[in-house]
């Protein structure tokens, strides 16, 4: 008898390999074509279960501590953590633990301990179910709940992890009529006019997809473009724009669009979405430093940790250790000061990263101040529809985190603020 759940499951085993062992992204592998030779039922599987793993790590490695005298190596491990959450979450244990078992046995080096993950899937098999809900909420690694802690303190950051865990839900951003999308899609309209669906299925089957009435977009990150406030007719340059949400959003406001970002296939993404939306905009595939010209107003969505993304991509914890926060933290150092030299006198600049650490944003602000004496706090660009004042920082700026509207699904971490040139 064929066993339908395999090709899934071993996917979604070697996508934890390469993330946990390798320190890859999700993104990057999926991007690189790791799932194309499976159908989409099974692709969307993979994934799924992958995510659903790395959400849930701490909680099924506990359980199987109890029954592991010590850790098998990391492939073997990782199919007895899909195991152990598929288990947990109610499927059927003959076809777990046969897939599971059909797994090992054919790895070429670990096909001798078929006999411990069918031993121990059976006994999960048995209480894993009922143990499952009494284990805590899933904590974010050392290397980033130290500093998360330190900036927010540990109960916020309980908040945050209770987030995470449950996942992100689907927010569109309208082209023009947010009501009428939330119609069309059965969604819910947030104070912020994003619309959100908690479960979005197959995006392009959603009314309006074809049509290009929206575009997926957390409702924080559609917040930067709403506190630029682009006008028509307004030259406006975004930097670093895949993968286009920004650059939409800046478009239907009729301003004239510059796009740039370094990655041509994340642009080739941002060109297909302005062509299903039937909006307007250059597309420039270049370093953001290569960049000339006078603009009225720039947005720089400036490369970042993207810690403040884990609630919808739960790789990043486990494929990066924090080694890298230096060097990105330099680089948005230079592009706010590069951004500065593009922008016309009496225009203005929203900076924003989708990060959690204020190294990455309150301190970026306050140093850019210090640099620049030409530019100041525009506190007024933050009052628009949904802003909560208790989300303004001491600068000026908006820190936006993911146990806020935690009732409602959460949002992603996120720093903006608004800095205008003097005449």
């Amino acid at each position: 008898m064929s066993d339908t759940g395999l090709p899934a499951r071993r996917s979604a085993i070697y996508l934890l390999d390469q993330i946990i062992g390798e320190g890859k992204l999700m993104p990057e592998l999926i991007g690189a074509g790791v799932l194309d030779k499976l159908d989409p039922a099974d692709r969307a599987r993979a994934q799924r279960l992958a995510t659903e793993t790395l959400r849930g790590m701490e909680r099924a490695d506990r359980i199987l501590q109890k029954h592991l005298q010590k850790y098998p190596p990391l492939t073997v491990r990782n199919a007895l953590r899909v195991g152990t959450i598929e288990l947990c979450a109610g499927e059927a244990a003959h076809g777990v633990v046969n897939s599971m078992v059909n797994v090992v046995s054919r790895h070429k080096h670990y096909g001798h301990l078929k006999g411990l993950v069918n031993a121990v899937l059976r006994k999960v098999a048995d209480k894993g179910a009922d143990q499952w809900p009494t284990l805590r909420t899933p904590r974010l690694p050392k290397w980033l709940r130290g500093p998360l802690v330190q900036a927010w303190g540990g109960e916020t950051v309980l908040a945050m992890e209770a987030v995470h865990f449950t996942g992100a839900p689907l927010d569109l951003t309208a082209k023009s009529d947010a009501a009428a999308v939330a119609e069309a899609v059965k969604g819910d309209t947030l104070p912020t006019g994003s619309v959100r669906l908690t479960d979005g299925g197959q995006v392009s089957a959603l009314a309006g997809y074809t049509a290009g009435d929206w575009w997926v977009q957390d409702a924080a990150a559609a917040i930067p473009a709403k506190v630029l406030d682009a006008q028509a007719g307004e030259k406006v340059l975004d930097l670093c724009a895949a993968p286009g949400g920004k650059t939409l959003q800046l478009a239907a406001a009729g301003a004239d669009v510059t796009a740039v970002d370094i990655s041509e296939g994340r642009m080739e993404r941002v060109k297909q979405n302005l062509v299903r939306t039937k909006l307007d905009a250059t597309t420039l595939v270049e370093d953001a430093f290569s960049v000339t010209g006078q603009f009225d107003a720039i947005l720089l969505d400036a490369p970042c940790s993207a810690t403040g993304t884990i609630r919808r991509h739960p790789d990043l914890p486990f494929a990066k250790d924090g080694s890298e926060f230096g060097a990105l933290i330099e680089l948005q150092e230079r592009m706010l000061d590069h951004a500065v030299t593009l922008l016309k006198p009496g225009g203005r600049m929203v900076f924003c990263t989708c990060s959690l650490l204020p190294d990455e944003g309150e301190v970026q602000v306050e140093e850019a101040l210090e640099r620049h004496p030409s530019l100041s706090v525009d506190r007024k660009a933050l009052d628009r529809p949904g802003i909560e004042p208790a989300w303004i920082t001491e600068e000026g700026g908006l820190r936006l985190r993911p146990d806020h509207w935690a009732d409602r699904g959460g949002m992603d971490g996120f720093y903006v603020a608004c800095l205008r040139k003097s005449d």
